[in-house]
């Protein structure tokens, strides 16, 4: 059987990926207590219906610390009926704040004496036996709903799972590095077309960037060497097991030299790669 978990901090949007896995023909379980995991898949996997085969639960930090602690030894009687994802959401702490005070929400973990910024830092605490094991973070901050469905059925279900399945994110360093990022590369040092009256309004994706940057001699030769760099370990982290990889990409404001070189590696990688994605986070389109 196929097995996803689900989890990430309250209000990263664990109920809409999981609605979306049902939606998708998932066999979903709401805030399981993560004792019963292995006793959940055992019985599962024994089952003749074919809705059984696969299953979508999402675990909390409702659970209790000790019952946490315990996830890593849990998750490996689970792999010995099931073929196991763990997915783990999560956003920035101001974004999580935003979601509450806009939705009028109480956390799950809110007491009257700690404020909502504390308990949201608390619970990143819990959820580190999952993070540790997770096999894909996504950053759900600049999503919305519709987007994060979207996230699901591309990065999670839309790729051969006998392949690792690689992004490509290009980031501006001003808003900080991106949740999910794996490996980043920083291009801050390389010509800026922000310089560059004629440039500047327009983004990596256009003819002129491109020849611009195609003409900096610095630029290509950042792109060799990422470009080694991803061909010679990424199939090393393949080897490892890995499901998912994401390589951000960062130049200062996220909207010329970082989009410009995750376009032209995605080129030279989709080949090797068929399940390779790009997103662009600054100019929220993939």
């Amino acid at each position: 059987m196929k097995l996803i978990i689900l989890s990430g901090r309250s209000g990263s949007g664990k109920s809409t990926a999981l609605h979306q896995l049902e939606d998708e023909g998932f066999y979903a379980i709401d805030n399981l207590p993560v004792s019963l995991l292995p006793t959940l898949v055992k019985e599962l996997s024994k089952s003749p219906l074919k809705v059984h085969q696969q299953v979508a639960v999402c675990i909390d930090a409702r659970n209790s610390k000790d019952e946490l602690s315990q996830f890593q030894s849990l998750c490996q009687q689970v792999r010995h009926y099931a073929d196991l994802r763990i997915i783990f959401l999560d956003a920035a702490d101001d974004k999580l704040i935003k979601r509450f005070s806009e939705t009028r929400r109480r956390h799950p973990l809110t007491t009257d004496a700690q404020p909502l910024a504390d308990v949201i830092k608390l619970e990143s605490a819990l959820l580190e036996p999952i993070v540790i094991e997770s096999s894909l973070t996504i950053d759900s901050s600049d999503m919305s709903v519709h987007d994060l469905r979207s996230t699901i059925r591309d990065r999670i279900l839309g790729v051969d799972n006998s392949r690792l399945a690689v992004q490509l994110k290009s980031f501006g360093f001003k808003r900080a590095l991106p949740i999910d990022a794996d490996q980043v590369f920083d291009l801050r040092m390389l010509p800026n077309p922000h310089w560059n009256e004629d440039l500047r309004r327009l983004t990596g994706r256009d003819d002129a960037v491109r020849d611009f940057l195609d003409q900096q001699d610095e630029v290509n030769a950042m792109y060799d060497d990422i470009l080694h760099y991803l061909q010679r370990w990424l199939p090393r982290i393949e080897a490892g097991n890995r499901s998912y990889f994401t390589v951000a990409i960062g130049c200062t404001g996220g909207q010329h030299r970082s989009v410009y070189m995750v376009e032209r590696l995605a080129l030279s990688l989709r080949d090797r790669y068929p399940n390779l994605q790009v997103r662009h986070r600054e100019l929220g389109s993939s």
